[in-house]
């Protein structure tokens, strides 16, 4: 009789264990490359053609303050799989990876019982071969068709989580934009040329191509792991323009986030709590009803998805510690739902980066007509200027000056209020192991500054 009382014990046991499963929902993350944050139908001003974005944001939640770790592809990757920030996960510079015996939270999920299942670039690189993917491939194009081939071929039995990484709109842009370069409307920190509208139209092409991607890799979700499914967009940093990506801008470290998940998740909410890159994982694994590792920098944002909280993060760190000779430029900055200060640890250095060095078509070949307006015309020349040349600290009310325009640092009626958020900053980076490394050679003069 005990024999048989124990038999239905464990077989209750394993029923309860096979529902809570089936419970878990399945989860469905899109990545794209060099999305800025404001270029979108959603989170911009509706020039920049995005209804797989719109119709998220409609089923679901927007998250207006959410920011990535750093704004270069390697070490935001590497902070979003580890739940780490760069210094101590390992990946700091670009096309660099984490220290051994960092481990990705992938592994975490398929403890939970997941099938973790990868297309495209989510980790950088040679990362994505490391992290613990059930299943991984790697294509550039044609996102859609792979995943519609892997559920073809892997039935569902259990708990998915599916990640796809676009490349776009990374560089290089598609040649024959959908948007006339005309009619664009250019940031006011830009100068406006004939090549800068070409370039920006390019970029503005992609944008829309993955949103549309995106869109049919959500259809064949829906129509493969049903309602249960939690949705997410974002962004591994701002775009490949100047005052963007491999700064830290809000230009560079603000992203777009959006998810839904049908009855858990009220349609059509905004929320202003900020939260980090590095919480999203820890997230994901609490969905997934298991225990977030101890000692992350990371922590999950489940009662804001709840509508549980409103409130989540009280500042924002990120790093950025360069990018090869092309990018020298370490910077560190601390940001609360008011002011945004950055630290540049070595202004006597010129920002660069692949942009206005190579001057690629697709890419950066704007920047040939901005040095030639700058030797004319003093607006421009101030632009450049204001791009390579930087104090060492910058303060911004990006409540009264959301583009980060006026550099408040100087001003002595913000000097305490320099002087403490530079405290907190430093004593962010020792808690951290920063070493505020410079990882190449940087770049002190150039011929366009000095013609």
């Amino acid at each position: 009789m005990k024999a048989f009382l124990k038999l239905i014990i464990i077989g209750c046991c394993l029923y309860n264990a096979g529902i809570r499963a089936q419970q878990r929902p399945h989860i469905v993350m899109y990545l794209a490359d060099d999305a800025g944050f404001l270029d979108n139908s959603v989170y911009g001003d509706g020039q920049v053609r995005t209804p797989t974005m719109e119709k998220l944001a409609r089923e679901g939640m927007r998250f207006d303050n959410a920011f990535v770790a750093s704004p270069a592809c390697a070490p935001s990757r590497a902070a979003l799989l580890t739940g780490l920030m760069p210094a101590r996960n390992g990946a700091e510079a670009n096309h660099t990876y984490p220290k051994p015996g960092v481990k990705a939270l992938i592994e975490n999920l398929k403890a939970a019982g997941y099938t973790v299942v990868g297309f495209g670039k989510i980790a950088h690189e040679k990362m994505n071969e490391t992290v613990g993917f059930d299943v991984y491939s790697p294509p550039r194009t044609n996102l859609a068709q792979h995943v519609a081939q892997y559920f073809k071929t892997h039935p569902v039995k259990g708990p998915v989580c599916l990640l796809v990484g676009d490349r776009r709109p990374h560089v290089l842009w598609t040649k024959n934009p959908v948007y006339d370069p005309e009619k664009i409307r250019l940031p006011p920190y830009f100068i406006d040329t004939r090549q800068t509208r070409l370039e920006r139209a390019r970029y503005y092409s992609d944008v829309t191509g993955m949103d549309e991607e995106m869109g049919k890799v959500f259809q064949l979700a829906d129509n493969n792991l049903g309602a249960n499914t939690v949705y997410v967009y974002t962004s591994d940093h701002g775009a490949q323009w100047p005052f963007g990506k491999w700064n830290l801008y809000d230009l560079g470290i603000r992203t777009p986030l959006l998810i839904s998940w049908k009855g858990h998740i009220k349609p059509g909410v905004r929320t202003q709590a900020m939260v980090s890159w590095v919480d999203i994982f820890p997230t994901f694994i609490d969905l997934a009803g298991s225990e977030v590792p101890a000692g992350l920098d990371g922590k999950s944002f489940t009662k804001i998805l709840s509508g549980k909280a409103n409130h989540f993060r009280d500042k924002i760190y990120t790093t950025h510690s360069g990018d090869g000779e092309m990018n020298v430029y370490p910077i560190r900055s601390v940001r609360d739902e008011r002011f945004h200060y950055i630290l540049n640890l070595h202004p006597e250095y010129l920002h660069t980066n692949h942009s206005d060095l190579l001057k690629k078509d697709r890419a950066g070949s704007y920047w040939n007509s901005w040095y030639n307006q700058a030797k004319t015309n003093s607006k421009a020349m101030a632009i450049v200027q204001k791009y390579h040349r930087r104090p060492a600290q910058e303060l911004y009310d990006v409540k009264s000056d959301p583009m980060e325009q006026h550099n408040l640092a100087a001003d002595p009626k913000y000097r305490e209020l320099v002087k403490k958020m530079d405290v907190d900053l430093r004593s962010w980076m020792r808690s951290q192991g920063d070493k505020e490394t410079v990882f190449d050679r940087p770049i002190l003069e150039i011929k366009e500054l000095s013609q």
